[in-house]
């Protein structure tokens, strides 16, 4: 009968379920890892980029003319080169791993942050000194949060100091307007790699979820 074979299944499965040595329980919980810090990067990044333009502009006027023209663009010094250039190709930078951009990015946030570190100390008024130590306190944020990126993704530190208290080899101008110049092109340089870096930490964050839902299994017995 109906009542029969539906009594027969129900025992069934109380005699497999007894059977068992535990149920296990789905617990979801949220994991927060590589995502997060990306997200977290390119949030500081984004902030970085806001910050520079009132910083650079600050800055540009304490330098005086020409460097605050707004068409002043000179030719980059063969002085320039010490500091890390964002003027790559961007298909070759787009056509790099991961863990090369990263690592690119990593060491040169901590090569600009020993130049502007420099800056820090000869600048001449306390406003702009003020300015340039928030600055840097927050580049050294980015820096770490890079560092952390990359080991959330199993990426190994570029080898090195994160931020050594003086660019190494880095000899004082010959002259006054060379001084300015190698500050111009520090925060030119700067606004470029931040730029950039917004777009890697963009494209990277859709890359890897902001957060993975993990199914736990803990064993209940009935």
């Amino acid at each position: 009968s109906p009542t029969g074979d539906s009594w027969g299944i129900f025992t069934f499965l109380c005699a497999a379920l007894c059977n068992l040595p535990a149920l296990p329980a789905l617990n979801c919980s949220e994991e927060l890892g590589a995502g997060q810090s990306i997200q977290q990067t390119y949030d500081l990044t984004r902030y970085l980029e806001h910050q520079l333009r009132t910083l650079a502009g600050t800055y540009l006027n304490y330098l005086g003319p020409p460097f605050n023209e707004p068409d002043f663009n000179p030719p980059r010094l063969a002085r320039a080169e010490r500091v890390p250039s964002a003027t790559v190709d961007l298909d070759l930078w787009r056509g790099l791993t991961d863990n090369a951009r990263l690592a690119a990015n990593y060491r040169a946030y901590s090569r600009l942050l020993c130049y502007l570190r420099v800056l820090d100390g000869q600048v001449g008024t306390a406003e702009l000194r003020h300015r340039l130590a928030h600055f840097c306190a927050s580049l050294q944020g980015l820096v770490l949060s890079i560092g952390g990126v990359m080991s959330s993704l199993g990426y190994p530190l570029p080898a090195g100091p994160a931020g050594p208290s003086a660019p190494p080899g880095a000899p004082a101008a010959p002259n006054d307007f060379l001084k300015k110049m190698d500050d111009f092109w520090l925060l030119k340089e700067l606004q470029t790699w931040l730029w950039r870096s917004a777009k890697d930490f963009n494209r990277l964050k859709k890359k890897v979820p902001p957060a993975v839902v993990t199914l736990r299994l803990e064993a209940r017995g009935f």
